[in-house]
């Protein structure tokens, strides 16, 4: 059974669209205050319940390896490693002649606020999306640098390897368990109906469904999920959710954009 995909329509995007509804939103702590504003712009009230927790990597050695690798190609696997990069290594150039990846628009919009133009996947923003990229299909003899934190789906790093590349992987980043506390249950708890939760992590989505108390985590299954992809919408069944939809992408407005199309639809 395949997750609910809403047609494009741009129309339940502004206004009141979220009106009513309060809607979870799972990014990593620190990261959501722009995504909570447009749920505001939209009517909706934003609740903040981080599955995921980042630590940026702070080794001077790593900073070395930045500024002296030498890359052909730097290929950034989140916002998250962009902004963990420039942290690290705030005045890091990237030579004429290399090429920057993004997973996804928002990476590259990330990278643009670093002034570097990146290429990205116009469909999907995801690891297979990036692979598809005609720029990556052949990679021998460049030295290529991925960008990213340890764990995750482990996709990206073998097909550049089977390609040819001569790849480092420099991990700039940590995800961890988020620290739930009483203020995010009690948050919950209190929360109107119905609880639309925009996801586009499976580890988040992990997190969440041990640290939930169990009582909790059983009146958020039963409510909608907006979900970045087919495999997120499958692994959310297999964690007990029945009410999946699928958006478009894991960029934001997609998300509220299905969220917006569900609510629409149970306004009938």
């Amino acid at each position: 059974m395949s997750a609910t995909k809403p047609a494009i329509d741009h129309a339940t995007s502004h206004g009141n669209a979220l009106a009513g509804a309060s809607v979870l939103i799972t990014r990593p702590a620190g990261t959501a205050r722009a995504l909570a504003a447009q749920v505001r712009a939209r009517g909706g009230v934003p609740l903040l319940l981080p599955g995921l927790s980042l630590r940026n990597e702070h080794d001077p050695a790593l900073a070395r390896r930045l500024h002296d690798g030498r890359f052909d190609d730097w290929i950034f696997s989140s916002p998250a490693a962009v902004r963990a990069c420039f942290e690290l290594a705030p005045n890091l150039r990237l030579s004429r002649s290399a090429r920057a990846f993004a997973v996804g628009a928002g990476t590259g919009r990330a990278l643009a606020r670093h002034r570097i133009e990146a290429l990205a996947p116009t469909a999907g923003a995801d690891s297979e999306a990036l692979l598809a990229l005609p720029e990556l299909a052949r990679l021998r003899g460049r030295h290529v640098a991925l960008l990213c934190a340890p764990g995750g789906r482990n996709l990206i790093a073998p097909a550049l390897r089977a390609r040819g590349a001569q790849l480092e992987i420099l991990h700039v980043y940590q995800r961890r368990a988020p620290r739930l506390d009483r203020r995010h249950l009690k948050a919950l708890e209190a929360a109107a109906a119905p609880w639309i939760t925009l996801l586009s992590s499976a580890e988040a989505l992990d997190h969440l469904c041990a640290l939930l108390p169990v009582a909790l985590a059983a009146r958020w299954r039963a409510q909608p999920l907006i979900v970045a992809s087919e495999r997120l919408a499958g692994l959310a069944r297999g964690h007990g959710f029945v009410d999946v939809t699928l958006a478009r992408s894991a960029m934001g407005s997609d998300l509220l954009e299905g969220a917006a199309r569900w609510l629409a639809r149970h306004r009938l």
